[in-house]
């Protein structure tokens, strides 16, 4: 009988332990903010892509214009 106080016990301590465990949050946390970082700068790199696509095409047009 005592066995299998002991038996429940333990696992009702793992249980808890694992329930309260917080070891893996920091590394969830970075990974959630490194994701945002990469949304936000695919976000940017579209419309800074587009204003470096129209400068280039700008100076392409200048450069055509005096060199003929």
């Amino acid at each position: 009988m005592y066995n299998l106080y002991l038996k429940v016990f333990v696992t009702l301590d793992g249980l808890k332990r694992s329930l309260t465990d917080e070891s893996g949050q920091d590394l969830i946390e970075y990974a959630l903010v490194g994701a945002l970082i990469a949304l936000a700068a695919t976000a940017g790199m579209t419309s800074v892509a587009t204003q470096i696509g129209a400068a280039f095409t700008s100076v392409g047009t200048k450069l055509a214009t005096y060199t003929s």
